[in-house]
């Protein structure tokens, strides 16, 4: 299958680098200095477990000269960048393109489905922690590299999307097709939000969140919050999810932060309103007192 990646950053760009190595059909879309060093030597990746290393050759090329018509579109933008994917989508997809949004906000799968009324767009979120580290060159900061994804109405499902869990995992990274996305991509969610309200309001990265302590113990109780509220939409997870997500941060790099801190701390937009504002409003309109998210939201209401 013909695979198109929207966004070349610590998530789309390590998707189509792990597939290319394994000989997928790809295509990253980058912009700028970024796409140009790209083009010029190929996506680098540093690891502390692997090395660094260099894929290349490697499909990369901007909106405007994207000619091909992909079968699978994962969409790896930032939230506040979703909208402008919509009329590039549009043109290139053909009937039975699959678009699979992988974006740190919650829902966002079903927010393009109503911009996208003739294709299939599912939910999807991924588990990873890397960043640009200077164009052309991405840093990883930890091994996880899941990608869960499914249709929010089994009526929807197609044999494309098993097609796709198998070809993840041919490129070394842990596919899941999910039998209840809206659980799955909340519990990822209860991750993300956690890490980067949590790590904004101590201005921490990993290592502070890894020490016993008060902010490890914030990190947990905005967790227990997200809990509160998937029980409150009739959401319940079959897992411990404080233990899990204790888990997934006790074996980042210590240095690891989240996008969001990173954007805010450059003065750049963030998705600080879909990652904190947005649960204290999910909260108000289920009932759920998100008391934690409440005392971040108040702090950083300004951006």
């Amino acid at each position: 299958m013909k695979y198109l990646i929207i966004g070349a950053g610590g998530t789309g760009g390590c998707i189509g680098a792990y597939m290319t190595e394994a000989g997928k059909d790809v295509t990253l879309i980058a912009r700028g200095k970024h796409l140009q060093r790209i083009k010029e030597n190929g996506l680098k990746i540093e690891t502390a477990w692997k090395g660094n290393y260099t894929v290349s050759p490697i499909n990369v090329c901007d909106m405007e000269h994207y000619q091909e018509q992909p079968d699978v579109i994962f969409v790896c933008v930032k939230g506040y960048s979703l909208e402008d994917t919509v009329p590039f989508i549009n043109r290139v997809a053909h009937k039975n393109t699959v678009v699979i949004p992988i974006l740190n906000i919650y829902g966002t799968g079903g927010k393009m489905q109503k911009m996208l009324p003739e294709l299939l767009v599912t939910d999807g979120c991924i588990y990873i922690s890397a960043n640009i580290k200077e164009p052309g060159t991405l840093l990883m900061h930890g091994e996880i590299f899941r990608i869960i994804y499914g249709v929010r109405n089994n009526s929807e499902y197609k044999p494309v999307l098993k097609q796709i869990e198998q070809d993840l995992k041919e490129s070394n990274i842990q596919g899941l097709l999910s039998d209840d996305i809206r659980r799955d991509a909340l519990q990822k969610f209860s991750y993300v939000s956690a890490m980067a309200a949590c790590g904004l309001y101590y201005d921490a990265e990993a290592l502070q969140m890894q020490k016993p302590g008060e902010i490890r113990e914030t990190f947990v109780e905005l967790i227990k919050e997200i809990n509160e509220l998937a029980t409150a939409m009739g959401i319940y997870f079959t897992e411990d999810i404080v233990q899990i997500n204790l888990d997934i941060l006790d074996k980042l790099n210590p240095t690891a932060s989240t996008s969001m801190q990173r954007d805010i701390a450059q003065g750049k937009k963030s998705e600080i309103d879909g990652l904190i504002f947005e649960v204290v409003r999910m909260g108000k309109k289920y009932g759920v007192p998100m008391q934690t998210y409440k005392k971040i939201e108040e702090k950083f209401i300004k951006y």
